[in-house]
């Protein structure tokens, strides 16, 4: 399955105000002479793009991994990505923090927010670079930290969950909110394929040298 590339669809640039390109993740890494790059990020910007433009041809996958290589400012509390349906309701939302929640809400409404997901005693908010990798899958969500599985927590979705690709997928924040990320980020992915996740680490943004 190929993966939903979201920063190049968001067409995210250091010729944006704000966004400046800076060493990554990993300054040296076996087999590669180059160094990792990410976007820096150091004011509100505002990009959001149509979801159909992530999912051109088919719908948003129902089981599904969706992971990102970032770094975010100490302390902060804020949403990298928010996914809405055309009435502005949303629908999937990936928080950094302290006890992030993984916000997942189908058409029929389910889970409610008071069933959200949350991954208590985490804290991806530290400011250091973090391998973030959630899996979807039927009634679950599994996050892995930094290549380590770290808990699977229900997902009380329903029996044929569908999120609406008809609204707009928003980069950094939520709409109507006063948070946004700031930090650096260097990957942000979902691939339709709930396996994708476990192996982050391995396929996607392999370790650095040390």
């Amino acid at each position: 399955a190929d993966p939903v590339d979201i920063l190049k669809i968001l067409e995210l640039s250091d010729t944006m105000e704000g966004v400046s390109l800076e060493a990554g993740f990993c300054t040296n890494r076996q087999g590669k002479e180059e160094v990792d790059l990410a976007y820096k990020i150091e004011k509100k910007i505002q990009i959001s793009v149509p979801t159909q433009q992530l999912f051109p041809d088919s719908g948003f996958p129902v089981d599904f991994s969706v992971m990102a290589t970032v770094r975010a400012q100490r302390g902060a509390q804020c949403f990298l990505l928010s996914l809405y349906d055309s009435e502005g309701v949303q629908q999937l939302g990936l928080e950094l923090g302290r006890s992030p929640v993984f916000l997942y809400e189908d058409h029929e409404g389910q889970p409610s927010p008071d069933l959200y997901p949350v991954f208590k005693k985490v804290n991806v908010a530290d400011g250091k670079w973090h391998r973030l990798a959630y899996s979807v899958e039927g009634k679950k969500v599994t996050l892995y930290l930094d290549c380590e599985k770290v808990t699977t927590l229900d997902l009380p979705r329903g029996d044929e969950p569908r999120i609406s690709t008809e609204g707009v997928t928003v980069f950094g924040r939520r709409l109507l909110e006063e948070e946004v990320f700031e930090g650096e980020i260097q990957q942000l992915l979902i691939v339709p394929d709930a396996s994708a996740a476990a192996d982050y680490c391995q396929n996607y943004i392999t370790d650095c040298d040390s």
